[in-house]
This record gives structure tokens, sequence and C-alpha cells, in this order.
């Protein structure tokens, strides 16, 4: 049963792959129900192990056995583990449903749908794995199918460009995992989960002397693994394949955004928080990194005019707030939002999407307007998720953002108030950018096609219901999960996160001044009333506002998001273009390969050949010398041969020089 859970989506791919041709749309249901059975059978996981407190471990097979190093396929279901099966399967299920509807009209809808299952698959190798090798399969194959599935328009320049640019941008991070994993068997001698995880304590006493300082080898280990995690959770500076991955399909999107791809780094820091409790520098790190990227992202979401691209940039902003929540040592905290944040941001992208099928897939914000009272349904839908990204009091993200902060506050540190000052900032921007983007879509006066807001039309029911769902889920799950995940005391999470008693800062957020409590909350409220009022009464002054210079240029900055894009073109791309052309491509490939390569072998062969043949003239005195001198090198040889073991790197020394003069 445990094992069906990873086969039905490798099923469903190899159905719709193999035989959508010959099934049709039979094949794209059997994605979908392949998918559901797979989030049954976790649900009753869930049940079995979070709450009865049973957890398992099964070995399929031996997969390297090399001197001591032994990995095996094995699967461990531990709290951690099924809360993520849960997640990815419900969501996934979502999407395929969502799917079938939405891409109906495309010829290739069954190599989809079957690229969104192998994209299942992949991830729950990721999450279910027991050691370092197999997780680094999952980590790879969620990569390979995100490619997939953003170039799955491949005529689109766009969409190639974009799907290049993730598996690019990802390598970076990939290559440090891959240091991980090599540091980590030097140090451990082993690459299974508990073995790793129960000597990291000792370890992190051990020292290592780099350029005349002593460092940890947990610490290098640590923050190589927290490299790889920014490439999949798309963390400042390798943020920019996230808005670009909006190319592909809208479905694939809350995919990839709820459930999937981007959830993958923050996974693997909590996985592996028995290693970053050891190692406080990679801590202060992550803090850093995850908090200026929460605010980083924001500030980019507030002038951008693509529906998805907004959406996309603010999913990178709560990735910000997951992994400092892992730099302050609140693992369950981060999981927490992360589960919440897997059903708003699912119920953002399919919401948009619904929106833009409804509207002969247009994404610009400057074309639409008026459309509340043409589609009232997806209008719900788009306020109850930009609701709960803004941490609405009593929504799901309001329980879980709120907590995140008022952790940092708690730490009464400098680390911990520079973090919670950049998360509370960008809580005014992520307000301000969802009320824009609902009122620009629904409430402004329309802007658009007169035929495409005629024709203007909701969903169908494949669409609507899991929008219901995700809907509820959305209002609901953040209050009656809370005590469960990080209430005080709860053991839900049992022995799947460590927390060192040292950080377990949950029990202070109760003695907080209330300001600190109440600072996010007003600014949302703030950020609100200040794009409503700003779009609908005091929209002529903005636009003379955008004339001025000073403004303009703000404006563009934000809009450019951060002239990333240009500067890692104009001072990487262009440059190690460049270099590849005049310096490997004109004197290595054409010049010192091609020297020893066919050009110069050709160039030999010819030369010796005119060599051999000017000796055949006739002359006796020639051909007495050429075969004295063949006489000498063979007898040459056969001294050489004799006492080579006797003489041999002596032999061998004069050799080499004679060959080098």
């Amino acid at each position: 049963m445990l094992i069906s859970i990873l086969l039905l989506p490798l099923i469903g791919f190899f159905g719709a792959s193999a035989f959508g041709r010959f099934f049709g749309k039979g094949a794209c249901y059997l994605t979908f129900f392949n998918t559901f059975i797979s989030f049954c059978i976790s649900f009753f996981l869930v049940y079995k192990v979070a709450f009865l407190g049973s957890s398992y471990r099964l070995v399929i097979s031996s997969w390297i056995y090399s001197d001591i190093l032994k990995v095996n396929w094995g699967f461990q279901f531990d709290t951690l583990t099924v809360v993520m099966l849960f997640v990815i399967t419900f969501v996934s299920s979502l999407v395929h449903l969502y799917s079938l509807e939405y891409m109906e009209s495309d010829p290739h809808l069954q190599r989809f749908m079957s690229y969104l299952s192998l994209f299942t698959f992949f991830m729950l190798i990721l999450v279910t794995a027991d050691n370092f090798l197999q997780m680094f399969v999952g980590w790879e194959g969620v990569g390979l199918s995100s490619y997939l599935l953003i170039n799955f328009w491949y005529t689109r320049i766009q969409a190639n460009k974009a799907a290049i640019k993730a598996m690019l941008v990802n390598r970076v991070g990939d290559f440090s995992i891959l240091f991980a994993l090599f540091l980590t068997y030097f140090v451990f001698n082993s690459l299974d989960y508990d073995i790793v995880f129960s000597l990291s304590s000792r370890v992190s006493e051990v020292p290592f002397s780099f350029f005349g300082y002593n460092f940890s080898y947990l610490d290098f280990i640590t923050l190589l693994l927290f490299i790889g995690a920014m490439g999949k959770s798309a963390q400042f500076g390798l943020h920019t394949w996230l808005p670009d991955a909006m190319e592909g399909p809208t479905p694939v999107s809350a995919l990839i955004h709820a459930a999937t791809m981007v959830t993958a780094g923050v996974f693997l820091i909590v996985r592996c928080s028995f290693l970053f409790e050891n190692s406080l520098a990679s801590l202060n790190i992550i803090l850093v990194v995850g908090s200026i990227t929460t605010l980083f992202s924001s500030t980019i979401g507030l002038f951008q005019n693509d529906l998805k691209k907004i959406i996309a940039y603010s999913t990178c902003s709560q990735l910000g707030y997951m992994i400092f929540a892992c730099g302050l040592s609140g693992y369950d905290v981060a999981m927490f939002h992360l589960y919440n944040h897997a059903f708003f941001k699912a119920l953002l992208f399919l919401g948009a999407g619904a929106v833009i099928h409804g509207v002969n897939d247009e994404q610009d914000l400057r074309k639409f307007g008026g459309l509340k009272l043409l589609l009232p349904f997806s209008y719900s839908i788009m306020l109850i998720g930009s609701l709960t990204l803004m941490g609405f009091p009593f929504l799901s993200g309001f329980y879980s953002k709120d907590t995140i902060l008022e952790l940092a506050f708690s730490r009464r540190t400098d680390f911990g108030y520079f973090v919670y000052i950049l998360g509370t900032l960008s809580v005014f921007s992520t307000s301000f950018y969802s009320i824009r983007l609902l009122y620009l879509v629904f409430l402004a006066e329309p802007n658009g096609h007169r035929e495409t807001v005629l024709n203007a039309h909701e969903p169908g029911i494949k669409m609507l219901f899991p929008l219901f769902l995700l809907s509820f889920f959305s209002i609901f799950i953040g209050f009656l999960s809370k005590d469960l995940f990080i209430g005080f005391g709860t053991s839900f999470w049992q022995n799947s996160i460590f927390i060192s008693p040292y950080r377990h800062l949950i029990c202070d957020i109760e003695f907080m001044d209330s300001f600190p409590k109440l600072a996010p909350l007003a600014l949302t409220l703030i950020g609100a009333f200040s794009a409503y009022f700003l779009y609908s009464t005091f929209i002529q002054k903005f636009y003379v506002l955008k004339l001025n210079p000073s403004f303009k240029a703000f404006y563009t900055f934000l809009n450019r998001r951060w002239y990333f894009d240009r500067i890692y073109n104009q001072l990487i791309s262009q440059n190690v273009l460049t270099s590849g052309f005049s310096f490997f491509y004109k004197e290595v490939d054409r010049g010192l390969l091609e020297q020893f390569g066919p050009f110069g072998i050709v160039h030999f062969v010819s030369r010796s050949s005119n060599l051999i043949k000017s000796t055949q003239n006739g002359t006796i005195f020639h051909y007495l010398f050429i075969l004295l001198l063949s006489i000498f090198i063979l007898f040459i040889f056969l001294v050489s041969f004799v006492y080579y073991y006797k003489y041999g790197e002596l032999l061998t020394f004069f050799f080499l020089i004679f060959l080098i003069l």
C-alpha cells in the first residue's frame, strides 16, 4: 500500500504517454484517478502516522554497494513525510481534474497530463526518500518535469527560453547539492538520514582549517544544502527563473508554486533540521537571505502588469517567510505556513486561470476591468485567495504568517529585529499588490476589447469544483490545524523535526507586547486601503506622479524587477558567450583540438607519407641507410625491453626528455 502512493502516478504517466493516442481522453482520466487514489491512501496514512504515532520504513532493494558506501532504495513515512504526501497528492489531484477542462481544446492533452503525473511522482520520491542520494533523484526529477511542463508549448520562443532559464538557474543549486553530498559522505561515511543525523552533534565539534580560519564541516555541508534550496525555492539571487516559468499553462503554475517544486527547498531544510540546528552560522545566513527575499519579491510585485507574474512574485515572497522561519529554528512554523500556502496559492493560480480562460487567454492587467458582475464566482475565489495571501484576520495565511513574524520578534536579537522589520514591511507590499490586482481585474472600468468582455464566461464544473474545495481549505484549515501543528507542547511532529531546546521560542510569543503583534495587521489594512483609494479615487494624480522623473525611475526600477535580468545578461551571460566564442571556440576548438585532432593527424600522415616516398628513389645508398637504421632501432628496442624492469624509471625519464626535445 505504501509504495502504491508512488507507483500510481508513475503508472498514470506511462499509461497516458504510451497509450494516449489509442485511448484519447480516457488516458487523461486514468492519470486523474491514479493521483486521486494516491491521495486517498495518503489521507489514510496521515491518520495512521500522525495521529496514531506509527511510522514506517520500507527497504525495496539494494542500489549501490561499493566498499563502505551502501545505498538502498528505501522509503520512510514519518509525520513530515505524510504531511507532504497529503499536500502534494491533494493539490495534484485537483490540478489534474482542473486541467481536464482547462486544456481540453489542446491537441496534446494526453502529453500534458502525463507530464503532470511524472512531476507528482518525482516529488513523491523526493519527500519519501530515506537517504540523500535517493532524495537527489527526486530533486533532479522535478527539475526535469518542470522543464517539460514550462516548455509544453514548445513552438513558443518565450516558453523555450523560460524552460532553459529554469534549468540553468537550478543547475547552480543542484551543483551545490552534489558538493554537499560528496562532503557528507566524506565526513559521515554514509548518506543515510538516520546515520548522518545521529552523528551531526559530534561532527559539529570537529574543526578544519581553511585559508587560515577554523570552520566546522557541518557549516560547509549545511551552507551547500541551503544554496541548493535557494535554487529550488527561488531565493534572492536565484529567483529569476520563477516568474518566467509562467510561460507554461496555468495548471503548471499552480502545481509548481503550490505543492511541488518550490517547496522542495523548504522541505530539504526542515528534513535536515538535525544538521542545521548544530550550525549557528548557517541559520544566520538563512535568516538574512530569507528576509531579503521576502521584502525584495513583494516590492517587485507592486507594479507588475502580468496577472500570473504578480502571483508568482507573491510565491517568492511567501517562500522567504518559510525560509527565515527555518533560520529562526521554527521548522514546525515553516511547515505550517507551507501547508497553508499550498492551498491558497493553488486557489490563486487556478482562480487566475479561470479568469484568463474566461476572457480569451488575456493576462495583462491593463486590459481587464469590470469583470465583477460578469465573473462573480471567479471574483469570489480571487477575493478569498488574495485576502488569505494578505494575512487577513482569521483566514489561513493570518495564523501562519503572523506566527513567523512574532517568532522573529521574540528572539530579541539584532538578527531577529532585522528579520521582523523586513517581514513586516513586506506585509504592506503584499496587501497593496493583492488589492491592486483585484481592483484592476474586477472593479475598474472595462479596458479590454469589446468582444472579450461580452464573451466572458465562468468555467465548467471540472474547474469550479477544485476552486470550491481550495477556497474552503484557504478559509478554515489554518484555524483547524494551528494547535495541531504549532501548539505549545504538541507531539504531532514526533521525531521528524528537531529543534534545539535553546532555540525553542514558540512559548515566548505569548509574552510579547501588543504593538509588535498588531503592527502586521495595521500595515495590511494600510496597504489594502492605499491600493484601493489610489486606483479608484486618485488615479489621475497617480498618472501625473508617474511622469515625475524621480518617481518614474523608481517605478521603472520595480517594474523591471530590480534589473536583475539585465545585470545577469550583461555581466554574466554576455561575457560567458563572448569568452566562449573568442577563446574556447577559436583557440581551443578550432586551434588546440584540431591541431591534435583531425587536421593535425591528416597533416602528420601527409608529411610522413611524402617523407617516406622521397626515400624510394631507386638509389641503393638510401636503401642501405634505411636498412641499417631499422636494425639499429630494433636493437635499441630489444635492449630497452630487456633492461626496462631494472632501469625502467631512468629509461622512461630519458624517453620523455627525448620526446620533449
